[in-house]
């Protein structure tokens, strides 16, 4: 029988195989035991005996530093790439400048500086003369002058001579210099002309929101402040000075390189602003606020009747209370400027008090309030000041008046508005909000003779801050005599911050009362020195 011979090879090389495993050894001598029972580790792995670590050789190649590498080295390349990624150092911050301590000048340039100052050169008025440039201008200044000022002043209704020409005891010597600062708005590097610009501009803000306060207060005798401002905004907010000044013909001085319609809103608004508000800063400070209502109605053509500065239509309260016979007509603006109160009048503004306080308050002569907080409060704010009169029933029937105006600073709209809309304070805390804003821009000017405008505007913010101004009021007691409704009262004692905005309204109404009785200076006293104003305030962070 034939065998097969893929069988006999494949036989033959199986036994092979079976005797190299059988024959195979390890040469590290492993014991593997294979168990059959479920343990966590079957199969065990014992560590060698003798087990020696293997040596690692590492070497080094030094290369020599002076030799550059090639231009196409990858190397080169990779390290120019990591010097271009390396961030550029930073350069060390410079100080604030009011941290900056400047040498201080020697004897010789400090009284050269206060020799040559316009602002000493005049004494008799403090205010006109702290908005003077602090250095004599120069040549470029001189020329300007010549070259634009007899336009604006064409435009504006003054004699085209030179102002110079006037004597020294006449304000209006300085008007050539101060219209020249309110037409500089940033144009000039001089940092005295930019100062002087921006001091008329912080300065002429508060004179035209004092003129249309007392404007619209007569004119509208029955209106409760919130439509006199928005009359007073659509005369001369932002987005119409441009109109008044284009109506003047003065936008060629303002921008004499640019077309005033092709430029930007926003740049427009700015610039114009700036320049409104300091061409008013130096017609108050050589004219007073006559000029001022004939510049606004006559030069710049604004009308009061307009459409567009109208306030919104609003549910009205009934006013049944009268009002003073000189109210019944329109009020208007000549009759601001020709009026002249008499020479033995009872107020400093006696239209002006008659405008805010109503006939009708005689009802409330000799009630409990007057018999019991009038006196305390009379006490602190030192009233009645001494007034010498001719017939001393003036003065009599102006102590009896100022009574029935401190009542009705201390009369809260829940008490009668609904009845009575004028028997509250609303209307002379418009007017002493408006007064005690330009009182304390002229106490700012007058005090810091170098300080840019910005800087006043915001120190100015800081002392008349709504909260600063209650925090007055309560610090002397006062806020104890606000009359309230019982309603308004009782909610009030649950929650005391409520009455923080009333207290800051009264301390308001007080200051338009005493500007309408006794006039500004009597602001100034109670401003610095019954309620002392510049108390020093934690800076802003």
């Amino acid at each position: 029988m034939l065998s097969n011979p893929c069988l006999t090879l494949t036989s033959q090389a199986h036994t092979q195989i079976n005797s190299n495993v059988h024959s195979y050894t390890s040469p590290m001598e492993l014991p593997f035991s294979f168990s059959t029972s479920l343990s966590p580790n079957p199969i065990q792995f014992p560590k060698p005996r003798n087990a020696t670590p293997r040596l690692r050789r590492i070497s080094a190649v030094a290369t020599d530093p002076s030799q550059e590498l090639p231009q196409n080295s990858p190397q080169r390349l990779l390290k120019e790439l990591a010097v271009r990624k390396r961030p550029p150092p930073r350069a060390p911050r410079a100080p604030p400048r009011r941290f900056v301590l400047t040498p201080p000048l020697d004897d010789k340039r400090v009284a050269s500086r206060f020799l040559n100052s316009p602002q000493l050169a005049l004494n008799s008025f403090p205010l006109l003369s702290s908005c003077l440039p602090f250095a004599p201008l120069a040549h470029a200044d001189s020329a300007w002058m010549e070259r634009h000022l007899m336009e604006a002043k064409h435009a504006l209704g003054y004699p085209l001579e030179p102002s110079a020409a006037l004597p020294d005891g006449n304000p209006a010597k300085e008007l050539d210099t101060l219209l020249y600062l309110a037409f500089q708005h940033e144009r000039s590097r001089a940092r005295h002309v930019r100062f002087g610009h921006s001091r008329l501009f912080f300065l002429g803000q508060y004179v035209l929101e004092l003129a249309f306060a007392e404007f619209f207060l007569q004119r509208y005798p029955r209106e409760s402040p919130a439509p006199l401002r928005e009359r007073v905004f659509g005369l001369i907010g932002k987005r119409s000075m441009a109109r008044w000044i284009k109506a003047a013909s003065l936008h060629n001085l303002v921008f004499p390189c640019d077309d005033m319609d092709k430029l930007i809103r926003k740049e427009r608004e700015s610039t114009v602003k700036s320049v409104f508000w300091a061409l008013f800063g130096a017609i108050y400070l050589c004219f007073g606020m006559p000029e001022v209502y004939r510049v606004l109605f006559e030069v710049f053509g604004m009308d009061p009747d307009a459409e567009d500065c109208q306030p919104k239509l609003r549910r009205q309260l009934e006013d049944i209370d009268h009002v003073s016979a000189e109210f019944e007509g329109n009020i208007s603006w000549q009759d601001m400027v020709a009026y002249k109160p008499p020479a033995d009048a009872l107020f400093a503004h006696p239209r002006l008090f008659r405008a805010c306080v109503p006939p009708g308050m005689h009802r409330f002569r000799g009630n409990l309030w007057d018999y019991d907080c009038r006196p305390q409060i009379m006490q602190v704010l030192g009233y009645p000041l001494e007034m010498t009169d001719r017939i001393p029933e003036i003065t009599k029937a102006r102590n009896i008046e100022l009574d029935l105006g401190l009542q009705l600073c201390f009369l809260h709209p829940s008490k009668y508005k609904f009845e009575h809309p004028r028997f509250c304070y609303e209307r002379l805390e418009y007017l002493g909000q408006k007064i005690q804003d330009l009182v304390m821009a002229e106490r700012l000017l007058m005090k810091h003779l170098d300080a840019p405008g910005f800087w006043l505007q915001n120190r100015h913010r800081r002392f008349l801050m709504n909260k600063f101004c209650g925090r007055y009021l309560r610090a002397k007691n006062l806020h104890r005599f606000i009359i309230y409704s019982e309603k308004v009262d009782d909610i009030y004692q649950r929650s005391y911050r409520l009455k923080y905005p009333v207290t800051t309204a009264v301390q308001q109404a007080i200051h338009g009362l005493s500007y309408a009785v006794y006039g500004k200076r009597d602001v100034r006293r109670l401003m610095f020195e019954v309620f002392d104003f510049e108390q020093t305030q934690p800076e802003a962070l």
